[in-house]
This record gives C-alpha cells, structure tokens and sequence, in this order.
C-alpha cells in the first residue's frame, strides 16, 4: 500500500457496477493511488469488487437497478446514496451513468459535497421525445446545479445538454474519451497479416443491436456474396433482460450461417486484437467515446466505423480507418471490401497512425489531467 500524502483526499467513483470502473477507470484510479489519493469505489457488488480492493480501493456496496423507472426506487437510491456519503464523508465524487449522475449528483449536493459528473453517452432516454425524456431532461436539469463540473465525451453530446439548458456552458469540460493506456493496449512489431491465413474482421461490444451486430453480420452476408475469403470474430457479453439485446437465436443463425464467428466474452480482448486485420464497430448507439475504438486503434488495427457521434472523432477517415453510414449494411459491406483489398502495408500504415493518434489524442494520461485539475480546486 502506498502512503497517503498530506494533502491526499478521499475521493469516491460512484458508477452502476464494479466492472465497468475496473475495466475503464482503472488507469485513472491507479494514478490517483500513486498521487497519494485514497479512493472509494461505491456502486452494486459483482465479482470486480474483490480486484478493486485488490488496487488498494476501498468498497462500498449499495444496490440499485440502472434500468429501473420506479420512482420509488430511485427516491430510495437518492437516500441510500445520501447516507453513504455522510458515513463516507468524501471530499470529492464523480459520478458516472445516469442514475449515479442524477441522484448522487443531488445527495452530493445536498451535502455540499463538490462532485463531477461524467456523462459517458446519452444512452436510449435521448434517442426519442417522449414522457420519460421530458423528465429524465427535468431531473438532470436539477440535479446539475449541483455539480462542480459536468464532463462529456464528445460535443455533440455537450451539445445536446447546452440546448436543452440541462448544463451551464461554463461547468462543461470535454474530455478525450474516458483515455487508453497505450501501454497495454500495444504490439511492439506487428507485422501486416500476422494473425489468421484469412483476413478476418473483428468487432468487440456489449450485444446491442445499437451497436450495429446485426449490421455486421448483413455486411459479412454480402460480402461472401461477392465471393471473398475472411473471417468475421463477435465478441462481447450478452445482457439478458436489456430492451435492446441481441437475440440469441439470431447469434445461433448468423453462426450456423457462417457469417460471423462468436467465442463469447473476453476479459482481455489483446489476444483477439493481435491476431485481427481490422476492427469493425458500426454502432449507431448513443456513445460517449467507444472506448473499443481506442483499444484497437492502439493496438495498431486499422478501423472501421460509423459518422456516428463518438465514433467518428476517433477515426481520421481514410488515414487511420474508414468511415461508413449508420444501419447501412452495404456501405459497411464497401468499407470492409476496401479494407480487405488494400496492400497489407498500406493497413498496417494505417495502423500505425491510428496508434499515433492515440498517444497524441486519447492517451489516458491526457485524460488524468482534468481530473487532476479538479483535485486541485478541492485540495
């Protein structure tokens, strides 16, 4: 265990599950550690927790459901979270999620405890004008005149928050996604056409069909049609219960069809990048900064993806990948046959600049700098 520094904060990470701030804040827990900082993770338990603790966090569990639209469950989430705190006592939390963001945002604040809010994505409330639009816009409108400081992705998504006066212009910051470590998202002589004899694609995501999966596999459907030899991999997770999952019977279908190939989940995703040509994510979900984007960019994969917000502004189209139209199966089809067809040198070109881009851009570093900055304000 490092040392506390004298003027080491406690700062609280408050987020719907372990997993999630271990698999894409842990760079910047650990830079926070190694400043002198003491860091408390709070958010339901999952097997994460026990690694958390394990980087020298301490854990707090409380339970609640992300997808939940019972107000009286969300009343409870705001006490629970307002108790937390006052045991707690942290001197500085951010936030990240939707419910976290509105209702710690508000305990924070009832507390007068100085917080951040990090909006990773607009997520499905912002995809439609509705009723629970109206009041999702209505409790983030309240619960961030609360915060110290509101940080997005990308600026559209800023954008969207600014029009709607749900955010003062002068607490908004944008950060350059949630940050890389390009450290260990690295391979030192990659050499083009390393990995599999057939060129193969490789698309990495939570199963959404915003995500694009089903566009994927239309495009690997045309594409054979065109009398091309590759490999299409899926991996990720399968939520169960999410309105917008992949179904499994078409995961089923689309295998037995030979279009894609799907191993399952990974917790280390390097081993499949390393032996991939191309990354695909033809998402047309409401992202922040896909931070799947990044880790293979890093990796030095050529990339495809869509003019999507926050997928478009980690791709410099036709430099370090390819851009394509969202829900547009044949243009993704295009993309991937252009990708394909290029010399191998000219891809791992591509690659190269893609992870130049990376350290010049997304590195997590860059990324540790604002929170850094707000440290300050609080120490």
């Amino acid at each position: 265990m490092r040392p506390v520094a004298d003027n080491a904060l406690l700062i609280a990470f408050v987020s719907n599950n372990a997993w999630s701030v271990y698999n894409f804040r842990l760079a910047i827990i650990r830079c926070l550690i190694e400043s002198g900082h003491r860091v408390v993770v709070v958010s339901p338990a999952d097997e994460y927790a026990q690694r958390l603790t394990n980087e020298g966090c301490a854990f707090f569990p409380v339970q609640f459901n992300n997808r939940s639209l019972n107000p009286i469950s969300d009343l409870l989430l705001y006490r629970s979270l307002r108790q937390v705190y006052s045991t707690l006592k942290p001197d500085l939390i951010f936030h990240f999620v939707a419910k976290p963001n509105i209702y710690g945002s508000m305990a924070a604040g009832a507390l007068g405890i100085p917080s951040v809010a990090v909006i990773t994505g607009l997520g499905f409330a912002f995809d439609r004008k509705d009723l629970l639009r109206t009041i999702v816009e209505k409790l983030y409108r309240r619960a961030l005149k609360n915060v110290a400081e509101t940080w997005f992705l990308n600026r559209e998504d800023a954008q969207v928050f600014l029009n709607e006066a749900l955010v003062s212009a002068q607490n908004v910051k944008i950060l350059p996604g949630e940050g890389v470590d390009t450290e260990y998202f690295h391979q030192p002589g990659k050499s083009a056409g390393a990995g599999s004899p057939a060129f193969t694609f490789l698309m990495s995501c939570r199963l959404l069909r915003s995500k694009g999966v089903a566009v994927y596999a239309e495009a690997s459907r045309i594409l054979k049609n065109r009398n091309h030899q590759f490999n299409c991999i899926l991996i990720g997770f399968h939520e169960a219960g999410h309105p917008d999952a992949v179904d499994a019977a078409d995961l089923t279908d689309w295998q037995e069809q030979g279009l894609i190939s799907f191993p399952g989940f990974t917790e280390d995703v390097r081993s499949f990048l390393e032996s991939a040509d191309c990354f695909v994510l033809p998402s047309y979900y409401n992202e922040g900064i896909p931070r799947s984007l990044l880790e293979a960019a890093s990796m030095e994969l050529p990339v495809i993806t869509t003019y999507n917000r926050g997928c478009k502004e980690a791709v410099r189209d036709n430099i370090t990948g390819f851009l394509c139209n969202t829900r547009d199966a044949a243009d993704l089809a295009d993309k991937m046959e252009q990708m394909l067809l290029l010399p191998p040198l000219t891809r791992r070109e591509m690659g190269k600049k893609g992870r130049e881009l990376m350290i010049e851009k997304f590195e997590v570093r860059k990324v540790y700098r604002y929170y850094a900055n707000v440290i300050q304000r609080f120490g």
